[in-house]
């Protein structure tokens, strides 16, 4: 067990901040680490609520939806994103893209935040903190801290994010600034190159409301839209540009990789043979290929894996997860803390895994007489098990229910104990 000379680093400094009656005044409701015990489940999360709702998915609709022309100049680089399609999007498939029309939040709602009363409970903001929000978004976390009193920066790749954030939170400043930049580039902001750590980071993956719901970013195979993904103006390169260009065995270990698509090989060589014909220019037209090559049963459309694993191939999303986790120790203060928003097992799975190693007091081996202290521990774990969200944020805000959120603490100057 972790000493009391381990004890949360300024854990009465803001007693303000995760009091129930502030977090009622921000509309959420009481949380506390105690009231975990219950929500725990063996595998390290809550159970979900047992009345998700129902997703509904309608056999072969996608094949008889007439083509879609995208006028020139439709596209727009800066932002990623083409232009002249203002209908809403909406997803069947599990996790963030599992939202059915009715459930998909309107632009009023585009900053609600997943886990709002537990982010805020375990990033302890208050006055004189200084917490960098790394995935922006809506601003919807970032207003929570300002609120508490933090200052926060705002990270975000994509522009739009931040102009729309930026402008919405424009009222908390001098404490709220934006950065434009991948989370992985965090290093490079002029504060923190010039020294100055933080009291805390948030890392919120994944893709937005606000992109899956926007048909001209591309994300979604519900509604048709140029076949872009692009999260910010930086990527290398869009979806079109990987399915109509990529060698067939690139396109299949992207899918097996960062999709674990089973039927990986006879989707890669569909779309193969597909683009030989005609290449890919809408999300439709690639979803009805990927239907038509491995057919349609149950309600997840056979097009949900694959178009995960484009969109993080293209926006490199593994590799910027693994180099933010190397950068904390350059980003945060002695105890400040760091907390990670997952929603699929991939990303979940390198989170858990580079926690453990660096937060384990002991490792052991078979051949050693005893075990040995942990020469890799920078982090202490405030939550040993991903917290999950309640039953009733999953009614209110379905794309809530895949979110885990693990939290770790970067440790001090203290003497190594157990």
């Amino acid at each position: 067990m972790l000493s009391n000379s381990l004890a949360l680093a300024n854990e009465t400094a803001c007693p303000a901040a995760v009091s129930g009656r502030f977090l009622r005044t921000l509309g959420l409701d009481t949380f506390s680490p105690s009231s975990l015990a219950g929500r725990m489940k063996s595998l390290g999360t809550e159970l979900h609520s047992l009345f998700n709702p129902v997703r509904r998915a309608a056999p072969g609709w996608l094949s008889a939806r007439p083509p879609v022309k995208f006028p020139k100049g439709s596209q727009n680089s800066e932002l990623g994103t083409a232009r002249g399609f203002g209908i809403s999007d909406s997803a069947i498939a599990p996790g963030w893209l599992s939202v059915a029309e009715s459930e998909s939040p309107s632009p009023d709602v585009y900053h609600l935040p997943v886990l709002a009363a537990e982010v805020l409970e375990m990033m302890d903001a208050c006055a004189g903190r200084y917490i960098i929000d790394g995935t922006l978004g809506g601003g919807g976390h970032s207003e929570l801290f300002l609120k508490a009193g933090a200052q926060v920066l705002g990270v975000d790749r994509d522009p739009e994010a931040l102009a729309h954030a930026g402008s919405r939170l424009a009222g908390f400043a001098p404490n709220f600034s934006t950065y434009q930049a991948n989370f992985s580039e965090i290093l490079g902001h002029p504060r923190i190159a010039a020294g100055e750590l933080a009291d805390g980071l948030l890392l919120d993956l994944g893709v937005s409301s606000r992109q899956l719901d926007s048909a001209p970013r591309g994300f979604s195979f519900m509604r048709e839209g140029p076949l872009d993904m692009r999260m910010g103006p930086n990527a290398k390169m869009t979806a079109a540009d990987l399915v109509n260009h990529s060698p067939e065995a690139e396109i299949l270990r992207i899918l097996r990789e960062y999709g674990e698509e089973p039927r990986a090989r006879r989707i890669a060589a569909a779309i193969v043979e597909k683009r030989a014909v005609k290449p890919f220019t809408t999300t439709t037209e690639l979803a009805a290929c990927i239907e038509k090559a491995v057919g349609r049963s149950g309600k997840t459309h056979p097009a949900t894996r694959s178009f995960q694993a484009i969109r993080m191939a293209i926006n490199e999303e593994l590799e910027s997860l693994a180099a933010i986790l190397s950068s904390a120790t350059k980003i945060l203060k002695p105890g400040g803390r760091l907390l990670i928003i997952t929603f699929h097992s991939l990303e979940d799975r390198e989170v858990k895994r580079y926690l453990r190693q660096h937060s384990q007091p002991f490792i052991d081996d078979p051949t050693w007489p005893q075990a040995r202290p942990n020469p890799d521990r920078i982090f202490r774990l405030l939550s040993k098990k991903a917290i999950a969200p309640s039953a009733q944020e999953t009614s209110t805000n379905p794309r809530a229910r895949s979110a885990k959120l693990r939290v770790a603490q970067l440790l001090g100057d203290e003497p190594f104990t157990a």
